[in-house]
């Protein structure tokens, strides 16, 4: 006999186990959430296999008994893809909860939440991009951004209790992906800034250690940028947020509200384009200053 919802856990289905996805449903299972997982890799599933997820073959699968599918797949067109096309959201019981996660931009995420709307009026949509990168997220860190139906935050709020530090509702949906953008905005310039003063830094002849003393405890610093800077000035560049997905991101930015809108967003989108395309794919955003602190080296000082 099945138990009555009150005395069940809550089942989740973590559609796409990158390195948020992975992050994120391990946070789910230590938490006691009964945990789904299925990719388009089915390799990138082991981890939370090997953790006590039930990884399925089919994604109809997966989704069919879940309170609650999570999805975080690189793209509009791949939600759409697994979603709709693979028939993902047809699979998924009547009342359950569509959670969108992944950051597709405000227009994608508009698009796929008509076509859920159409397709499935019974499947409650919850826009909710996350903050943060794969160290928050495994320590459930990440600022959670939802919109969408407030009937859905009395069931996700433990959930998102178990994934975030804070969340935040913000209005219909859409509204969380415009924030995202803003954000990882915010982010880029950040970063960029990391890179243009390490560079500067070697080009001046100035020493790392210095400049990063000047900036500890400084406003004019975050604890974001200041771990940038000390991971391009010690050459880390292991990923925790790919240089690839940040300049997604800026793209988006470009896409949803226009270049003039952001113009210094797309000058640095640029320059990070051509790191990706020439050798620095893959790696964490911090590679950004990877073309500038090689080019910038400590002019020769006559004796």
């Amino acid at each position: 006999m099945n138990k009555p919802d009150s005395e069940r856990r809550m089942r989740v289905a973590v559609i796409g186990t990158g390195t948020m996805g992975t992050a994120m449903g391990a946070r789910l299972l230590a938490s006691n959430v009964e945990v789904g997982v299925w990719s388009r890799h089915a390799d990138s599933t082991r981890p939370l296999v090997d953790l006590g997820a039930t990884g399925t073959a089919e994604i109809s699968d997966a989704v069919a008994d879940a309170d609650v599918v999570l999805t975080m797949l690189p793209t509009a067109e791949v939600t759409a893809e697994v979603m709709f096309d693979a028939m993902g959201i047809d699979a998924m019981r009547p009342g359950a909860i569509w959670l969108q996660m992944a950051t597709i931009g405000v227009e994608g995420t508009e698009r796929v939440y008509a076509l859920a709307l159409a397709r499935r009026p019974d499947v409650t949509f919850v826009d909710a991009p996350v903050s943060g990168s794969r160290g928050p997220a495994k320590s459930g860190q990440l600022l959670i951004l939802a919109s969408g139906p407030q009937s859905a935050a009395a069931l996700l709020e433990p959930l998102f209790g178990a994934l975030g530090r804070r969340t935040m509702w913000l209005g219909a949906v859409g509204a969380g992906s415009r924030m995202k953008l803003i954000l990882n905005t915010w982010l880029a310039f950040q970063t960029e800034g990391a890179a243009e003063s390490a560079s500067l830094a070697r080009r001046l002849g100035v020493n790392p250690a210095s400049l990063v003393d000047a900036l500890s405890d400084n406003p004019l610093a975050s604890k974001y940028a200041l771990a940038k800077l000390d991971r391009i000035f010690e050459g880390d560049f292991r990923a925790d947020f790919s240089l690839d997905f940040a300049l997604k991101d800026l793209e988006l930015v470009e896409a949803d509200a226009g270049a003039d809108a952001a113009p210094i967003a797309g000058v640095i989108a640029e320059r990070w384009r051509n790191l990706v395309q020439n050798g620095s794919s893959g790696l964490d955003v911090s590679a950004a200053g990877r073309g500038l602190c090689e080019a910038a080296r400590e002019p020769e000082v006559g004796v």
